[in-house]
C-alpha cells in the first residue's frame, strides 16, 4: 500500500518518477499504459523524454533503455489487444470508473473506424488512444499477424523517438533539466495536438459543409 501511496505521489514530479522507478519502474509504467486499461492516466511521452535527458546525464543507458522500453510498448500492446479479443466489448457495457473512462475507449473506436490498422502505430503519440487503441483493434477482431506488424512499428518509432530526443537534446543542451517543466508542457502539448486538430475539424468543419 505505501508503494502505491509513493507511486501516486511521484506522478505529478516526473524527474522523481523516472528517478524513484528505475529500469524496471520504466518498464512497469510503459507496459501498463499500454497494456492495461487502468494505465490511460500515465504519463508515457514525458516519461521517455525525461529519461532520455537522464541517460544522457549518465544516470541511464540509452542502449538499455531501447531495448528495455521498447520491449514494454511491444509487448504491453499485444496484452491490449487479447483482452480486446478475449472481453472487450464488455467494456462498452461498463461504467465509469477512476482507472475507466468509457469516453477513451468510444474516441478510439470512431478513430480506429476511420483510419484502420495504421491507428495502432499513430496512437501512440496520443494520450489516452494508446491505451485504447489495441483493446478496439483486439474487439474488431483484426488479424494477430496485422496487429503485430502496426504494433512493431508503432512501438518501437514512439519510444525510441521520445527517448531519443530527450537524450541528444540532453547531450547538446546539459541546463535543459532545469527547465523540464517547460520542456514537459511542451510535449504533452505536442501530444495532445492532434486530439484538438480533430476535435476543432469535427466542430467546426462540419458547420461550413452546411449549406
Amino acid at each position: 500500500m505505501d508503494f502505491i501511496k509513493e507511486f501516486f505521489f511521484k506522478l505529478s514530479n516526473i524527474q522523481e518518477l523516472v528517478m524513484w522507478a528505475g529500469y524496471f519502474g520504466l518498464f512497469a509504467i510503459i507496459f501498463s499504459e499500454t497494456g492495461l486499461l487502468i494505465g490511460f492516466f500515465l504519463p508515457g511521452d514525458s516519461l521517455l523524454f525525461t529519461a532520455g535527458l537522464f541517460a544522457a546525464k549518465g544516470m541511464f543507458s540509452i542502449y538499455e533503455l531501447c531495448i528495455l522500453l521498447c520491449i514494454a510498448a511491444i509487448v504491453g500492446d499485444a496484452a491490449g489487444y487479447y483482452i480486446g479479443k478475449k472481453g472487450g466489448r464488455a467494456l462498452y457495457a461498463r461504467e465509469d470508473s477512476r482507472f475507466f473512462k468509457k469516453k477513451h475507449l468510444i474516441m478510439t473506436k470512431a478513430f480506429y473506424e476511420k483510419y484502420g490498422g495504421i491507428t495502432i502505430v499513430m496512437a501512440r503519440w496520443m494520450p489516452f488512444a494508446r491505451t485504447f487503441a489495441p483493446v478496439v483493434a483486439g474487439i474488431a477482431d483484426m488479424s494477430y499477424v496485422k496487429f503485430a506488424s502496426f504494433n512493431i512499428v508503432g512501438g518501437i518509432s514512439w519510444v525510441l523517438s521520445m527517448l531519443l530526443a530527450g537524450y541528444f537534446l540532453g547531450t547538446a543542451f546539459p541546463s535543459l533539466t532545469k527547465h523540464l517543466e517547460i520542456v514537459i508542457v511542451i510535449i504533452v502539448f505536442i501530444s495532445i495536438l492532434p486530439g484538438i486538430i480533430k476535435y476543432l475539424h469535427v466542430r467546426y468543419g462540419n458547420k461550413k459543409a452546411l449549406p
